[in-house]
């Protein structure tokens, strides 16, 4: 009888196991909707900021379209037309519209 008593006063495994099921299944729904394609965007633009290379026609965060003409570990400048040059971050840049061919690049 005591027995009997002691199991209905302390949950089973399988109790804990059905209560922490739905977040577990919660957490893990979101990881692979929401965190593993920000993490694999982020190293995308990662892999790309570190390539750019002088020549690359590139277009920034704000739309702007201009090819690289010199570029450090933070800073980037591009030529707009034929006599404007712009400094930017390297981080203002979006993305590569048209990469440099190798035999341009000095």
């Amino acid at each position: 009888m005591l027995y009997i008593a002691e199991e209905a006063a302390s949950p089973s495994a399988a109790s804990y196991l059905t209560t922490f099921l739905p977040f577990i299944l919660m957490f893990a729904v979101l990881y692979f909707l929401l965190i593993r394609p920000q993490q694999k965007r982020a190293k995308t633009r990662t892999s790309m900021l570190s390539t750019l290379k002088k020549g690359d026609k590139v277009t920034t965060i704000g739309g702007m379209h201009g090819t690289i003409m010199e570029i450090t570990d933070d800073i980037v400048v591009l030529r707009v037309n034929d006599a404007t040059k712009l400094t930017f971050d390297r981080s203002a840049i979006s993305a590569v519209v048209q990469s440099a061919p190798a035999a341009e690049v000095k």
